[in-house]
């Protein structure tokens, strides 16, 4: 404790106030640097106005995300699950937490998430803001295992913290509010926009013979119909940030959004995730259950089951799928590798 109480009087002496105003530290604006596609085919993105995006927000929530502090044993970060090498996931088909036990989701990437204009996350949108996202994980038995009291207590004994929540936000106060809006704020700047068939969009780059098939079939009703739900060139988020149920189970054991909303309905509905960095976020599906690019286009092919639930936009729920042949599932797998993003996971600015 000693030592933070130095470095904010340190701190503070170095300002050099002379008045009441000059002695809170104002942290500088941030303004995202946003993909020309996306500037032409979206709307702005979401930025909440109690949490505005600032150079020191972002800098303190980047320290904190890579930080292990936040587990009840600090042998796990943000980062453990989220791990910037794969496109913010770790490649298992449910992670484990400090105690080892498994969770029932797959982990879901983190990119773009300043449009989700709806503000609901999670595979099942229980949590209503990004901020809320944050949140949970720390005090999940099965994840973290810590509480939110002896975090912000490891926070305010730390050399280094004190300082940067008061440069980002003007308090000493450390809490769990701050802490996960710092966090926020940093997951807010992961953007993806610059995959091959970004490139092309932009006249950058050509499709294969192959590629351009496999956007074809992407796009026909009549073949793969994969645009409603996860996007086109209209869309540069490649999902439609809604809820689906595409036909994985006959009957379910994971009720997905159905338990968050209480309606029967919902049963079996999970967010449509971004088809974007396919390539590094393996596996597959809210449970994980398909290891392989070509077994998610199999399903859809020739896998659909029926249920009460069932999204109108599994038309051919009852062939058992849209039926496609060998070339055309993989000249689709081709186009989808387009959508690999490397200068993302290659951006130091994501790396701790």
């Amino acid at each position: 404790m000693k030592n933070s109480i130095l470095s904010l009087l340190l701190f503070f002496l170095l300002m050099g106030c002379t008045s009441k105003e000059e002695e809170v530290y104002k942290p500088v604006p941030y303004n995202l640097e946003i993909p020309s596609l996306f500037a032409e085919k979206l709307i702005a993105p979401v930025i909440p106005a109690n949490n505005p995006l600032t150079e020191e927000g972002i800098a303190l929530g980047k320290k904190l995300f890579f930080d292990k502090l936040l587990s009840g044993d600090n042998s796990q970060s943000c980062a453990t699950c989220h791990n910037p090498k794969n496109a913010f996931t770790d490649q298992q088909q449910f992670s484990a937490g400090i105690d080892g036990k498994l969770g029932t989701r797959n982990v879901m990437p983190l990119f773009n998430l300043a449009w989700n204009f709806d503000q609901l996350f999670a595979w099942d949108g229980k949590d209503f803001s990004l901020e809320r996202q944050a949140f949970e994980p720390v005090s999940n038995p099965i994840e973290m295992h810590s509480n939110w009291k002896n975090v912000a207590e490891k926070l305010k004994n730390h050399p280094e913290y004190p300082l940067l929540f008061s440069q980002a936000f003007g308090t000493v106060t450390i809490d769990s509010t701050l802490i996960t809006k710092a966090i926020a704020q940093f997951e807010r700047t992961l953007i993806s926009g610059n995959s091959k068939f970004d490139k092309f969009l932009r006249g950058e780059a050509t499709l294969t013979p192959e590629e351009q098939n496999g956007f074809d079939v992407f796009m026909d009703e009549a073949k793969g119909d994969c645009f409603h739900c996860h996007g086109s060139d209209n869309n540069p988020l490649w999902t439609d940030n809604k809820f689906h149920n595409n036909g994985l189970d006959a009957t379910f054991t994971d009720l997905g959004l159905g338990a968050v909303t209480g309606d029967p309905s919902d049963n079996g509905k999970f967010r449509s995730p971004s088809i974007r960095n396919l390539a590094f976020t393996a596996p597959y599906m809210h449970d994980g259950r398909f290891t392989s690019l070509d077994e998610v286009i199999n399903h859809y092919s020739e896998g659909l089951k029926s249920s009460p639930t069932i999204d109108p936009l599994m038309k051919k729920v009852n062939q058992g799928g849209v039926g496609l042949s060998a070339k055309d599932k993989a000249d689709l797998k081709s186009f989808l590798l387009t959508l690999s993003d490397f200068d993302f996971l290659n951006n130091s600015a994501f790396r701790e």
